[in-house]
């Protein structure tokens, strides 16, 4: 409590007594005010006309007397001698001059240009360290290389032999590395990859270094450079001279830890911690990171504590860069799809979420689309993939959707992403060219029979739900686009033997690109020659199936057939009716075979009535050579075979027509 001398409002009153006492602004005096000093502005008085005067003079005695127009030449020339003083000048600006006639190739003649070059590595030659560690003068290094010689640009790489290292670190040197390399001299490779060796740490987390150092291992580094180079990511201890020793020098952690079990501890904490680094910096799209990734990975226990702090370090990435450049490399589409197959269901959400926007792009990626596939394989929320995944793919708009549908179906990985619903693990989808493919899904499937719960063909045939509709809708509208390729054929083939309804209207579309309305629709729009479907292989093929109705079972020994029926052979037989002996004695006879075979065909027998009439014609097919035999035959007698044995001869003839003389 206050005193009782002391009364409410003294203070106020305080305040308001001194008021009088309030001190005046001197505006005369020496001292600037605090404000003042901090701003540095001049007081406005009425002496602000006489300092600038003042000011004016003083900059007019700065110049010595000189108009500004002259005090910049005065600079100029000045600048110009500071330049002249250094070394090589005269050499540097030569080279300038020269570069500037070299850089557009049109524009020279090809005498002058060479003289020029003879002119650039006259000067240039045994000074090379000096040219290039200067901006303006390694252009003309890249120029003289861009034209050089083999033994030229040897020469320059020897030179610099022992400084790549540096260049690489330059914002401007480091494109030489790539010109130097750009014709994949083993030589030149080898002396810049050495240089390299013992710096991978200091260059990969270098922002110039790093793109030059992946870009060596990507792309032109041996097998064996590629492991001495990531070993580094293993520990200091894995330099070139530890690494000499070692004949057998791999990169495979597994291997590394099997010999030398003690060192795991330190190896995992160093590989670990250079992946962090990168990560941490946003440095994410490095083939070596990758690879550095899933070394670590495959040596980790699944639900371990390295497991779990692995697999959040990846889904702390907040903005998805991690994963989007892990799908488009071999060992990061790998990583993508193993935790993809580990993970729980909250993990492929949140991985699923991060590739939001790129599905398009990942499909026809050669490595990215087997991370679709992964998604599909093992996530048990189907809408959730259709909505993320199969919705991006189709797109929104109707007209979208069909020409997505069919530049995915011509594309030999997009392809994957539509019809392996359909086809599973078949060969005819995974060629060899795909084996890894296949290899990474097998391990995938035994991995999600302790990761997933939902059954395998219920999940498939949800998935197929979400894109059968679209499918039909293109096959009708698009059909005469389609079979003019194989891979359309396919397409066509796989989705109509599937079982399902409302394919009437497809299959209707696909009869009447037999006639020759769709010949000369397929011309028209795809600009083929015009030729008849009856000649075409891949659309015999395509036929002969859908009028089987089904797909061969190699347990039954038979075609068993989808259901509903589709009756195909109903709807092919009019088109076709006018031209039946073309196509009985042509490429595509076996559509006519498979007519004459299947159970649902009730014109059958005029069908054969029509073949017993032109049986001549039959028989002349069967005993004369198609153009296919005429073609290898002539093969088989240009080549100079030097294997004397006997061989048995190909049978000659159209098989079809061989077969359909039986039926008749």
């Amino acid at each position: 409590m206050a005193p009782k001398d002391i009364k409410a409002g003294d203070k106020r009153k305080a305040g308001a007594d001194t008021k009088e006492k309030t001190k005046k602004a001197r505006l005369d005096s020496s001292k600037p005010s605090k404000s003042q000093q901090a701003v540095k502005t001049w007081p406005a008085t009425n002496q602000t006309v006489e300092r600038d005067t003042v000011a004016s003079s003083a900059a007019e005695f700065d110049r010595g007397g000189m108009s500004s127009r002259e005090s910049h030449a005065k600079q100029k020339q000045l600048a110009l001698e500071r330049k002249a003083a250094k070394p090589l000048a005269d050499e540097v600006q030569r080279t300038k001059k020269i570069w500037e006639k070299l850089r557009i190739k049109s524009n020279v003649p090809k005498k002058e240009r060479q003289t020029l070059v003879e002119e650039l590595f006259g000067i240039i030659t045994g000074r090379c360290k000096d040219f290039v560690l200067k901006h303006d003068a390694v252009r003309a290094v890249q120029t003289a290389i861009k034209y050089s010689t083999p033994a030229q640009r040897k020469q320059i790489a020897r030179e610099l032999e022992g400084s790549f290292a540096e260049l690489a670190e330059s914002r401007y040197a480091k494109f030489l590395i790539g010109k130097l390399l750009v014709q994949n001299d083993a030589e030149i490779r080898d002396l810049v990859i050495s240089n390299f060796f013992s710096k991978v740490r200091r260059l990969i987390n270098h922002s110039e270094a790093s793109w030059i150092l992946d870009d060596v291992y990507r792309t032109v580094a041996t097998k064996e450079q590629k492991a001495l180079l990531l070993r580094e990511w293993y520990g200091p201890e894995f330099s070139l001279r530890e690494m000499t020793k070692d004949r057998d020098c791999t990169a495979e952690l597994k291997h590394i830890l099997d010999k030398e079990a003690s060192k795991r501890g330190p190896i995992m904490k160093n590989l670990l911690g250079m992946i962090n680094a990168l990560v941490q910096k946003k440095m994410t799209g490095f083939t070596m990171l990758h690879d550095a990734m899933l070394q670590y990975f495959d040596n980790t226990t699944i639900g371990s504590d390295e497991f779990s702090e692995f697999v959040e370090m990846i889904k702390g990435d907040e903005s998805g860069d991690l994963l989007k450049n892990l799908a488009f490399t071999r060992s990061g589409s790998r990583l993508a799809c193993l935790l993809f197959a580990h993970g729980s269901s909250k993990d492929r959400k949140v991985l699923l979420k991060a590739y939001k926007g790129t599905f398009v792009l990942m499909s026809g990626d050669e490595y990215a689309h087997t991370v679709i596939l992964t998604a599909y394989d093992v996530i048990d929320d189907t809408k959730l993939v259709s909505k993320s995944i199969i919705g991006e793919l189709l797109g929104e708009k109707e007209e979208d959707i069909a020409n997505n549908i069919v530049g995915a179906v011509n594309n030999p990985n997009a392809r994957t992403s539509i019809l392996y619903l359909f086809e599973k693990l078949s060969k005819a989808l995974f060629p060899p060219s795909h084996a890894l493919d296949l290899e990474l899904l097998k391990e995938v499937h035994q991995i999600r029979k302790t990761s997933s719960k939902k059954d395998n063909d219920l999940r498939r045939t949800e998935l197929i739900g979400t894109w059968w509709p679209h499918l039909l809708s293109v096959i009708s509208k698009r059909a005469p686009e389609l079979v003019s390729t194989a891979f359309g054929c396919q397409f066509v083939t796989d989705v109509l033997l599937c079982d399902g309804e409302g394919k009437t209207e497809a299959l209707e579309a696909i009869a009447q690109t037999a006639s020759g309305d769709g010949k000369a629709e397929v011309a028209q729009d795809n600009g083929l020659a015009r030729q008849d479907m009856s000649q075409l292989p891949f659309v015999g093929r395509m036929l002969k199936s859908l009028i089987q109705g089904g797909k061969f079972d190699k347990a039954v020994g038979k075609v068993v057939p989808v259901e509903p029926r589709l009756g195909f052979a109903r709807l092919l037989y009019p088109v076709i009716k006018e031209d039946i002996m073309d196509w009985a004695t042509g490429p595509s006879s076996f559509v006519i075979v498979a007519m004459m075979e299947v159970d649902d065909f009730d014109e059958a027998k005029s069908l054969q009535k029509t073949l017993g009439k032109n049986k001549k014609l039959l028989q002349q097919a069967a005993a004369e050579m198609t153009a296919e035999q005429q073609a290898a035959r002539q093969g088989q007698e240009g080549k100079a075979s030097k294997d004397t044995s006997k061989k048995k001869e190909a049978p000659m003839g159209n098989a079809g027509s061989k077969i359909l003389l039986d039926l008749v």
